[in-house]
């Protein structure tokens, strides 16, 4: 290594935090301070100089492991720390909370996580997790010879998925929201192989829109659309979509623009063509029924 130069006092646990990913060999990339977003030039600007005297370089490019310039970015400047989830070799499960307009009850990321794995009754394995602003991130070691991508939702509501083409944010780092803390110190698992299936496995095609002929032209095309939703959705996010669209499709039959038994009998032969079991859809489906019924708001009018 060359001679360091002066660091700033401010920027010493970034410039710590980024080096430990680095001796992890997780390359880093400098995020602005107190942001998530990646420091550097857009694509739009690029000086097609440096680095990119052959082309622009992404951020996922530009990712490094090398502490001369890992010193050289955080030495008199705080920025946020990002990991280059794909180049790192990560798999890293994103958990995030419920949105504010999101109906009462609806599932957050853990619970959504704790869910698929009752499903599949399969247990995760002890790893390293960070307490982000928001959630929780589960780091896993990515499967060779795979190359997975970033996903959202895939896995379950609000459960998001970091590999290549994408980054997290390392602990260390503080945003508006709060601070990036490592929650449970411990060595990185391997991605269980029913996770790998899951994120790896093809989208389901396209259904055959749904006919119904009772109802407003508006409900009607509502519930062709979700189930179509339902019809798509992936294993591990069956019952969280099925609710998620029985709740928007709900809204129509509780202003009486869709009967209720119509709706349940559509919604019900989605889910079922998912692979769900008959008395886990009609469950799903009846209380997200019952609640979006008895809660719904007056529409308004057109």
């Amino acid at each position: 290594m060359t001679s360091l130069p002066t660091v700033d006092l401010e920027c010493l646990p970034l410039l710590a935090s980024a080096l430990t990913a680095a001796e992890r060999g997780w390359p880093v990339i400098p995020l602005h301070p107190g942001s998530k977003r990646p420091a550097g030039h857009a694509e739009r600007a690029c000086p097609r100089t440096g680095r990119c005297a052959d082309g622009h370089r992404t951020p996922e490019e530009r990712a490094t492991t090398d502490p001369d310039l890992i010193y050289a970015a955080w030495a008199q400047r705080p920025y946020n720390v990002g990991i280059a989830t794909g180049p790192a070799g990560l798999l890293v499960i994103d958990l995030d909370p419920v949105k504010a307009e999101e109906p009462k009850g609806a599932p957050d990321g853990a619970t959504s996580l704790q869910a698929l794995c009752e499903r599949a009754a399969q247990v995760l394995p002890d790893t390293y997790r960070v307490r982000t602003a928001r959630g929780e991130h589960l780091y896993f070691t990515a499967p060779t010879g795979v190359r997975l991508k970033c996903s959202v939702d895939r896995l379950g509501p609000h459960i998001d998925t970091r590999a290549w083409g994408g980054y997290v944010v390392a602990p260390g780092s503080t945003t508006p929201d709060g601070a990036y803390e490592v929650a449970h110190d411990a060595p990185v698992a391997e991605l269980p192989g029913w996770l790998a299936a899951l994120l790896t496995q093809p989208d389901r095609p396209a259904p055959v829109p749904v006919q119904v002929h009772d109802g407003t032209r508006a409900a009607r095309a509502a519930l062709e659309r979700e189930c179509a939703v339902i019809a798509t959705a992936t294993d591990g996010g069956r019952n969280s979509t099925l609710h998620r669209s029985a709740c928007k499709v709900a809204r129509f039959v509780a202003w009486g623009d869709l009967p209720r038994d119509v709706a349940e009998q559509a919604i019900q032969g989605a889910g079922e063509a998912t692979g769900l079991p008959p008395t886990e859809c009609r469950t799903t489906i009846r209380s997200a029924m019952d609640w979006v019924i008895a809660h719904a708001t007056p529409r308004e009018a057109a």
